[in-house]
Formats: structure tokens, C-alpha cells, sequence
């Protein structure tokens, strides 16, 4: 009986197991080494790289990307976007290729200017308006509205609070943000997974989009081209205005750390307002890499208006371009406030 053979494929495995365990072994007494402060480093800041190695392993080369993308050593942060970011290095450690990760978090270098406000005039609002949505196309007031079974899409006429033109949504869908682009009124729904397409004039509902990597449907906006849309977490995703694709998102991030519950967002002059929810205050933030760049408190406005047992947060801000004003609603408020943004 020939012996051997079996042997020495025993000695193969054996051999095989221990070279990977023994590459193994070596992979978890290395690190990446930054210059961050407890993982976190401001935007304009210089992120250096390198690699922990306490017990000298044999290390032939070292490559490092962010988010896949190659880098070096140093690596300028200036044109990165704001919030979490991964950091790999790949180590030929003695002929084995193995990767190690490290998350960092990229703040912005400024504290959020603060905003404060000037009642210009008081509206009357439906008190049974759920609000999720609001904005204001060729001089007129569009609303979306939430609440199963009371969701709607309504033509406005901010003046007087009259109801121009309602259309009802299908029970089992939460109403959330609206916005308008091309004569197409896009609105999402909170929790299914999808968005509808209307025709501004008729409000015939002529598509619908399912959503990608989004957690949810919260505020949806867009700055002549493109969508922007939130998702209830820091997020802000670009969506493609003929595939309705998510192509990207930026992450809402100020000196500090990140801003989340982003809710209905509003696009003026190149930056994207968002109310948070259950907050009474908007976050002014830059599309481009998701600082916060400046906060408005909108918390006296909700005592303004009658107080009931379903009043709810404040959820509603348009700008009206030919006024050069916003418009700021809530929840089952009897109110709509124009008012003036003023930096203090």
C-alpha cells in the first residue's frame, strides 16, 4: 500500500492552512496610521497615511485608496465631500496581498453662520394639511400632503388658502416632498419605495420611479437640472431627471459632525435649504460637498399659530422667486408665514 501520496497531500493542506493563517496573523498586527483627531479631520486639513506596524512584518509595498479611488500618502482634502469616508491600504506582506480598512470622518473647517428671520405676512393655511412638501412654480403654490388615507397634491393660492386644484393619493401611500422641473411635478411617498410624475397643468399622473439605494422618501428639490433628495438620515442624493436614478448623494456634515433627519428641502441660489424634523429650523447647505453652512430657528413661528391637539412640527419652506421671499408652513398649521431670511 502506497502511503505517500496521501501524505503528502496531508503536508499540502497543512502547509497551505498554516502560510494563511501565519498571512492572517500578520494582517491583524498591522493598521493604518492617520494624523486624525479620534478618526475625524477637518476639510482643510492635509490627511497623512501610513501604516502601524509593531512587529516589523516584511512589508514590500503599501497602495491606498478613498472610496476606491487611488491616493497618496498625502492626500489633499479640500476637494472631498464632508462625512464618512473609507480608507484602504493594500499590503504585499512577503508575496500575500491583503487589504486593511480604516473609516475617517471629514468635517467642515466652519461654524454654520446663524440666520434669523423678519415676518414680512401671515397667510391662512388648511389646519387639516398634513405638510410635507411646498413650492412655488411660475407664481403659483403647489403642497404635498402625508398621513395614510389623508395624503393629497394641491394647487394653492397662497393669499387666500383656497384649494385651486386636489388630487387624492391611493390610502396605502404616506405623501411626502414635491418639486417641479420641466412642467413635471415629482412627489415622493414616505415608506413604499416610490415616486410619482404629474403633469403640472392637469396633475394626470403620468409615471412613477422606484427608489435605489435611499433608505426613504422624506424632501425632494432641484436646481433647474437635476433632483435632490433626502432620505430622513444626512444624506442628499442627485437624481438623473429622465432615468430618476440615484447617481450620487453628499452627506450633511458641519463643524461638529453630521446633521440628519434632513426632511422637505428647498434649492435657492446655488444651496439647498433643508427643515429638519422635529426641530423648527432649516439647515442652509452647499450641494457640492454637503456643508452646513448656515441654521435658521423657526421655533416662535409655531406659537403663533392656534395650538391644538394635532398640531404638529414645522414642515414647509418655499421660496418665491418673484417676491424674493420664503414661505414657511407646518404640520396642521392654520398659518403660512412669508418672512425675510436675515444673517445676524
Amino acid at each position: 500500500m502506497n502511503i505517500f501520496k496521501p501524505l503528502t497531500i496531508i503536508f499540502l493542506a497543512v502547509f497551505l492552512v498554516s502560510c494563511g493563517s501565519n498571512s492572517a496573523q500578520k494582517k491583524m498586527d498591522i493598521s493604518i496610521k492617520t494624523n486624525t483627531d479620534g478618526q475625524a479631520i477637518s476639510i482643510d486639513k492635509t490627511l497623512e497615511l501610513d501604516i502601524s506596524n509593531p512587529k516589523n512584518h516584511e512589508i514590500s509595498s503599501v497602495k491606498y485608496t478613498i472610496d476606491g479611488k487611488p491616493v497618496s500618502q498625502q492626500v489633499d482634502l479640500k476637494s472631498f465631500r464632508l462625512g464618512e469616508h473609507l480608507v484602504e491600504a493594500t499590503l504585499d506582506l512577503a508575496g500575500d496581498t491583503e487589504t486593511i480598512t480604516q473609516s475617517i470622518t471629514i468635517l467642515n473647517n466652519k461654524t454654520p453662520k446663524v440666520y434669523s428671520y423678519k415676518i414680512i405676512n401671515e397667510y391662512p393655511h388648511d389646519i387639516t394639511s398634513y405638510t410635507q412638501g411646498l413650492e412655488f412654480y411660475n407664481g403659483e403654490l403647489y403642497e404635498s400632503t402625508g398621513q395614510y388615507r389623508e395624503s393629497k397634491l394641491r394647487k394653492v393660492d397662497y393669499k387666500t388658502g383656497e384649494v385651486l386644484k386636489n388630487i387624492d393619493l391611493a390610502d396605502e401611500y404616506f405623501g411626502e416632498g414635491l418639486t417641479i422641473l420641466n412642467n413635471k411635478i415629482y412627489q415622493l411617498t414616505w415608506k413604499r419605495g416610490t415616486g410619482f410624475v404629474y403633469d403640472v397643468e392637469t396633475f394626470e399622473r403620468t409615471g412613477s420611479f422606484k427608489y435605489g439605494n435611499s433608505r426613504e422618501g422624506w424632501g425632494i428639490c432641484n436646481d433647474g437640472r437635476k433632483l435632490y433628495k433626502s432620505d430622513g438620515t444626512e444624506k442628499i442624493w442627485t437624481l438623473d431627471p429622465e432615468t430618476l436614478a440615484e447617481e450620487n448623494f453628499v452627506q450633511a456634515y458641519h463643524n461638529k459632525g453630521k446633521v440628519v433627519e434632513l426632511n422637505e428641502l428647498e434649492w435657492v441660489d446655488g444651496k439647498i435649504y433643508a427643515n429638519r424634523y422635529n426641530k423648527n429650523g432649516v439647515a442652509i447647505i452647499n450641494p457640492e460637498n454637503g456643508a452646513v453652512e448656515g441654521v435658521i430657528d423657526f421655533t416662535p413661528l409655531r406659537k403663533k399659530v392656534t395650538q391644538h391637539p394635532k398640531l404638529d412640527v414645522l414642515n414647509g419652506i418655499a421660496y418665491n422667486p418673484e417676491t424674493k421671499t420664503f414661505f414657511i408652513t407646518g404640520k396642521r398649521w392654520d398659518k403660512l408665514f412669508e418672512v425675510e431670511i436675515i444673517e445676524n
